[in-house]
């Protein structure tokens, strides 16, 4: 098709790549699901659960109606983070501390599925962080090559390597004078 027809064309624009597709997509059923799964976990747990995953899923809003922004989807992510601890000690703290009705056992289960949930969905919202340009500042093995290569040197370099001990000009340790 020619760039004369496509222009010319209405309608919404045409996917190009499965990466299109994932960034559009994903963000919008992590937060479907975690939504779901929140509101139901709030039947038997409320107050501070509720607080901490409704702020985080507003993040997520914010993440999928800025789609550019590395700023939303890093916060998103780090919410994400937080919440598998609270939701672990919400969870290990108020368990079972009334008689749980079937319905009862229902939210506590669902807020279960949350937190097993949350891992994969910080491992996806981790891929668009990357997609977006965002910069893993800790260097853990698993989630991809480090990029800093400051203190690598070739072979081949000419250049002395560089004295880590030595002291920059003007900040010597000068001896007090007494």
């Amino acid at each position: 098709m020619s760039e004369a027809l496509r222009g010319a064309r209405r309608g919404p624009p045409v996917m190009g790549t499965f990466t299109d597709l994932f960034s559009l997509v994903v963000p919008q059923v992590i937060l479907l699901i975690h939504w779901v799964l929140t509101v139901w976990g709030c039947i038997d747990f409320s107050g501070a659960y509720a607080w901490a995953n409704f702020t985080i899923l507003a993040l997520g809003v914010w993440a999928v109606a800025q789609p550019d922004s590395v700023d939303a989807i890093s916060m998103f992510l780090g919410g994400l983070l937080a919440t598998i601890f609270l939701d672990i000690v919400h969870i290990s703290i108020f368990y079972g501390m009334a008689t749980l009705t079937d319905v009862g056992r229902f939210g506590a289960g669902m807020a279960i599925l949350s937190l097993l949930l949350k891992p994969f969905s910080c491992y996806l919202v981790y891929h668009m962080y990357r997609e977006r340009g965002g910069e893993l500042l800790i260097h853990i093995g698993f989630l991809g090559p480090s990029q800093d290569r400051s203190a690598y040197q070739t072979i081949d370099s000419t250049e002395a390597p560089a004295d880590p001990f030595a002291i920059p000009d003007g900040r010597g340790q000068a001896t007090p004078g007494y």
